[in-house]
């Protein structure tokens, strides 16, 4: 891991400590990266000879950078968006206009929502990228570590994300033992 990453998700961390906010976290990512790129996948593009849609051609810059920033984790990342990118394009062909701007602003709302509640209620502090701009785009990065995490890979970033949250679970009143 390159210590560029290591210094973001360190401090990335100190605004997610809450198991609740992380949860809120994936759903409201996931639903704000599908609403950003539905009406995108209105305007289909051809590059190279390769039909895609402009949803597509914008979200692979952030996809490089996820990928340069860690390998494994980027290379996840990118399979689902690959997936929200196949629905997004989904909808778009199957739906009108207006149902597909309707949908995308139900989602982006909905994702806004969940990040807000997320820090006000259970964090109860503003969101990192008040403070740091940059975390907009590290969000899936920390979500994704998590998963790896969750399945036992990648200790060098559960040294890093689970000081978090085992300093949120001694404030709130002891760190809990297996049973």
């Amino acid at each position: 891991m390159s210590a560029f990453l290591r210094r973001q998700l360190t401090d990335y961390v100190e605004y997610h400590r809450d198991p609740t906010n992380c949860a809120l976290h994936v759903v409201g990512i996931v639903t704000l990266f599908l609403g950003a790129i539905l009406p995108l996948s209105l305007w289909p593009i051809t590059v190279f000879g390769l039909q895609v849609n402009l949803g597509v051609l914008l979200a692979l810059p952030v996809l490089i950078y996820w990928i340069l920033l860690d390998i494994p984790i980027g290379l996840a990342i990118a399979g689902v968006a690959a997936l929200l990118l196949f629905t997004g394009a989904t909808i778009a062909s199957h739906a009108s206009v207006p149902i597909v701007w309707t949908i995308s602003i139900v989602l982006i709302l909905f994702g806004i929502t969940m990040q807000i509640v997320g820090h006000q209620v259970f964090e109860r502090r503003a969101p990192a990228l008040i403070d740091n701009p940059p975390h907009l785009l590290l969000g899936p990065v920390f979500v994704m570590a998590k998963l790896f995490i969750s399945f036992g890979f990648r200790d060098d970033l559960a040294a890093i994300i689970q000081k978090g949250s085992v300093y949120s679970q001694q404030s709130q009143g002891g760190v809990q033992q297996d049973r």
